[in-house]
């Protein structure tokens, strides 16, 4: 297969070209995420495509991170995904290409497994994926190291917000035992003492790209017009009121 992902969820931004089969040739390209995606986005695509010698009406999908993440990454990757699939049906390609939603969590989880695979370090059973939600809290979802299946990681709960004093508890209701916590939140002291292996990651289109032929294989595409970015929060930001509860509260706890 020839396959596009694009990945925008967080502060970095990329793109990767290829099958997703392991040792099969595959094309990059990093760069800044945020408020950068959206004018640098489709000129890395024409960039990664041209060193491939791929035209657009030859891929057989595009894959993108649907979230959670940033609201503005998320729509940028949908809105661009589903842009290409329907340009591709401009040229000639009968009802454009098929589209692949995935969860960034989950791309998350992924990336994290390679990275211990190429360190030669054994994978435990269970990921903890964890993305920065900003307000104070985080996204997560808890993934059982699988050997088959459609992507290899199975979800032990869906994508949901959780604040770090309460992820503790929740990680032991429904992912006990040795576990790998990988995401960009280790920085915040509530989770000093949140036991398990640590890894510092990010989604990546790579990791995407991986994840892909397996979901594909298992009937997860959709056509363009029903792409949808996963939000998990429909809330972006924070009220003056509701900042100042949050100031007055760690005061009171300092």
């Amino acid at each position: 297969m020839r396959l596009l992902a694009i990945e925008t969820s967080t502060d970095a931004l990329s793109v990767a070209l290829g099958s997703g089969e392991p040792g099969a040739p595959q094309w990059h390209r990093n760069g800044p995420g945020g408020a950068q995606a959206s004018g640098s986005l489709l000129p890395m695509v024409r960039s990664v495509l041209n060193e491939a010698g791929w035209s657009l009406d030859t891929l057989d999908a595009v894959v993108f991170g649907r979230g959670p993440g940033s609201f503005t990454g998320l729509r940028t990757a949908c809105s661009v995904a589903q842009g290409l699939a329907y340009g591709a049906q401009g040229l000639s390609r009968a009802g454009g290409l098929p589209v692949l939603p995935v969860d960034t969590l989950l791309a998350l989880a992924e990336a994290a497994r390679q990275v211990q695979v190429d360190a030669g370090q054994s994978v435990p059973g269970v990921i903890v994926a964890l993305l920065d939600a900003r307000m104070g809290e985080i996204y997560v979802a808890p993934y059982a190291c699988q050997a088959g299946g459609p992507a290899g990681l199975a979800p032990l709960a869906p994508p949901r917000l959780c604040t770090p004093a309460d992820l503790p508890a929740y990680l032991q209701e429904v992912a006990s035992g040795e576990r790998l916590l990988t995401g960009n939140v280790f920085d915040m002291d509530a989770l000093s003492a949140l036991a398990g292996q640590r890894l510092a990651a990010l989604p990546t289109a790579a990791a995407l790209l991986r994840l892909a032929p397996g979901l594909i294989a298992a009937g997860h595409t959709v056509a363009a017009q029903d792409a949808l970015p996963l939000y998990v929060r429909d809330k972006v930001a924070q009220t003056t009121a509701e900042r100042e509860r949050i100031r007055l509260a760690a005061e009171a706890g300092a």
